[in-house]
Order: structure tokens, then C-alpha cells, then sequence
């Protein structure tokens, strides 16, 4: 269809809009918000075969105009921050508590997994972790300080690292979820299996509980975070 067409097909559709958006006294919101989605049509339509003439940019104002009145006015409901927390995120949960089950379940395996195998064969855990990363923390346990990976950069910089890390752990686990739950379940299982290597490492050498009290004050809500990313992807 010509521009020219689809122009004088509409402009009368497009001036009675206008002359209802112009009006002083709220309109009936039916009206509204059926008006919105026919420019909004329109628009796409004028954006996909004459991309950048007056007629799309014409649209896209009024298109933008309609967005305003209907969202303007709109109320915040009064305690929602509260709410959220109370009734929202606790529902929402309950509603995917089964994806969450089968989430926990596969990383609490992978991590028996990790520790089983780390005991059965020593070279596991080089496997898992690297050598550099081994060879390092056995190092610094002859040195007595065993946790000086962890004190080499600024408390700050250590924060914003994790967060990082936590971040990407859990976007990938989420994501994943497009090659279906076995896309995010090798994610937990693969996470898991590194958090058991990791663990029976320290155990290992008598160092579990020196290693919960400086990991596990930002592990436990790193563990639920990529649990939780991971019955999203499910």
C-alpha cells in the first residue's frame, strides 16, 4: 500500500483521536486502551513500509501522547515495597516450589558427587578447580594462611568480584533454560560438583570451619541466588 493510501484510509481514525485526547474530562478507559492498541498497529505497520516519513513520526507522538494519559494517573498501591516482600515473593515461590525441589535436588547431588569423587581420586579435585588454584592454597596452608587468596585485593574490590560472579552464575543459569531444564540443569550439576571438590579440599586438610566462617558469610546467599536463577530456568 502507498504511504498516500494509508494516509487518507486513516486520517479521519487519527483526527477523532486526537480530538479525544484533547478533551479536558478523563475518558473511558476501555476507550483508551482500545485507541492505544490500534495506534500502536498503525504505527508498527507505518514503521515497517515507510520508515522515517512524517506519517511514522506523526504516529509515534500520538502513539505517545495516548501512552501518557492512560499511565499518568496511574497510583502506586500504597505498601507494595512491603508487600512484595510479605505476599508477592513467598507466592511466587510456593508456585514454583516443584522447579525449586527439582533445582535443589540437582545441585545437592552434583555436590555429594564433587566430595565422593575428590576422596575416591586426589587428582579430582585439580580437575575441578586447577592446578594453579591448588598448587596456590596449598602454599599458603604450609604458610598458615590459608585464606590469603582472599585478602589480596581490597574488601570493596572482593564485594563487586563475587556480586560479578554471582551475577553471571545465575543469568547463565537462568538463560540456559532456552535448550529446556537440561540446559539449567548442567549448569547446577557443574556448580554443585565445583562447590563439593571445593569443600572436601578444606576438609581435607582440617580447615572446614576456618573456610565457613570467611566463604560461607556471602556463600549461603550465593548458593540459594543460583538455586533460585535455577528453578527460573526450569
Amino acid at each position: 500500500m502507498k504511504e498516500i493510501v494509508f494516509l487518507n484510509r486513516n486520517k479521519h481514525k487519527w483526527e477523532k483521536f486526537e480530538k479525544l485526547l484533547n478533551q479536558s474530562s478523563d475518558s473511558d478507559p476501555d476507550t483508551i486502551a482500545n485507541l492505544y492498541i490500534q495506534l500502536t498497529d498503525d504505527l508498527s505497520y507505518s514503521r515497517t513500509f515507510y520508515p522515517g516519513s512524517s506519517t511514522t513520526i506523526y504516529l509515534n507522538q500520538l502513539s505517545m501522547r495516548v501512552h501518557q494519559k492512560i499511565y499518568k494517573n496511574k497510583k502506586v498501591r500504597k505498601g507494595a515495597f512491603k508487600n512484595f516482600w510479605k505476599t508477592d515473593l513467598p507466592l511466587t515461590l510456593y508456585q514454583i516450589r516443584k522447579q525449586l525441589l527439582y533445582a535443589f535436588l540437582i545441585f545437592i547431588v552434583a555436590v555429594f558427587i564433587g566430595v565422593l569423587s575428590s576422596r575416591g581420586d586426589q587428582a579430582f579435585v585439580r580437575t575441578i578447580l586447577g592446578d594453579d588454584y591448588v598448587n596456590m592454597t596449598i602454599d599458603n596452608i604450609r604458610k598458615n594462611d590459608p585464606m590469603a587468596v582472599y585478602k589480596q585485593h581490597g574488601q570493596t574490590e572482593m564485594f563487586l568480584g563475587i556480586t560479578v560472579n554471582n551475577i553471571r552464575v545465575s543469568f547463565i543459569a537462568f538463560v540456559f533454560g532456552i535448550f529446556t531444564a537440561f540446559g539449567t540443569g548442567y549448569i547446577l550439576f557443574s556448580n554443585g560438583i565445583m562447590l563439593g571438590s571445593f569443600t572436601y579440599f578444606f576438609i581435607k586438610h582440617d580447615l572446614f570451619w576456618e573456610t565457613t566462617r570467611v566463604i560461607w558469610i556471602h556463600g549461603a546467599l550465593e548458593i540459594s541466588v543460583i538455586i533460585i536463577a535455577g528453578a527460573a530456568g526450569i
